[in-house]
């Protein structure tokens, strides 16, 4: 691996490597959206590539489906799958219990149905993202354009009842249009510094009429893997209790993820 790629980049690279250990031949993958989960796709197309890995992927976004086929991923739909033996995506934040906020790529809805049909989902991330109390990362809420200001008002309402540090909502925009996910929906983005019912909140945000669904993953990852830009990775298993750690050694040599940028 090139001594030239920055820290975050190389811890993104070692933890997408690592989940790669807990893949095997003929497995149906669950492939996450964003720049840590497109360090895995790659790592796992060199391995269909040159170890002839079979799997098939059930991407979580467009751009990631597109990715995969680039470098040689089967890309199947989830209902041609059915179920998944493993999702592996990235995470915003990640607590001690292995709660996440998700959906700063804006693909929530679709990275949560498809953790929630895997037997096991793996989280790869750096060390930036692992908090005491999730709510500093803004928490993506998918509401449908029919009258998002609407909702947007009732969610702040309800915000004031709730275990959080701020109630604002902001809509996410595209330049200088609303930001769009690939169901056609818009994101509101929770500005709250700290949740502290995370649960709770969940259950809350998800009754207001116009949700689809929020960007609170509670109880669904079994596995962090957390990488570190002096190649050092950390392995925490939820289910187990078993905490772990590696470490790779970067070569100065070119490899293929070179034009992989955020």
């Amino acid at each position: 691996m090139s001594a030239n790629m920055s820290p975050i980049d190389k811890a993104k690279f070692v933890a997408a490597k690592r989940a790669c250990d807990y893949v095997q031949d003929g497995m149906k993958l669950g492939l996450g959206t964003g720049s840590t989960a497109a360090w895995l796709v790659r790592c796992l197309g060199e391995m269909v590539r040159d170890n002839g890995l079979k799997i098939k992927g059930v991407p979580t976004s467009s751009r990631t489906a597109e990715l995969a086929r680039q470098v040689g991923i089967e890309v199947i739909s989830l209902d041609e799958a059915k179920w998944l033996d493993l999702t592996i995506d990235g995470a915003d934040e990640y607590d001690h219990d292995l709660n996440l906020i998700k959906g700063g790529g804006g693909a929530l809805l679709q990275e949560k149905i498809v953790a929630t049909a895997s037997d096991q989902m793996i989280v790869i991330t750096d060390g930036s993202k692992r908090v005491e109390s999730l709510g500093n990362f803004p928490l993506p809420v998918e509401v449908i354009p029919f009258g998002w200001q609407t909702s947007k008002a009732l969610i702040e309402e309800v915000l004031v009842g709730m275990d959080v540090l701020g109630t604002t909502a902001s809509l996410r925009m595209n330049a200088d249009a609303p930001y769009v996910t690939d169901e056609g929906n818009h994101i509101l983005d929770l500005h709250l510094n700290r949740i502290g019912n995370a649960r709770q909140l969940s259950l809350v945000l998800n009754q207001i009429p116009g949700v689809v669904e929020n960007g609170l993953f509670i109880d669904i990852c079994d596995i962090v893997v957390t990488g570190y830009g002096d190649g050092r990775v950390e392995v925490q298993d939820i289910n187990n209790g078993e905490h772990d750690e590696t470490r790779y050694d970067f070569l100065d040599d070119d490899n293929l993820f070179a034009d992989l940028g955020d």
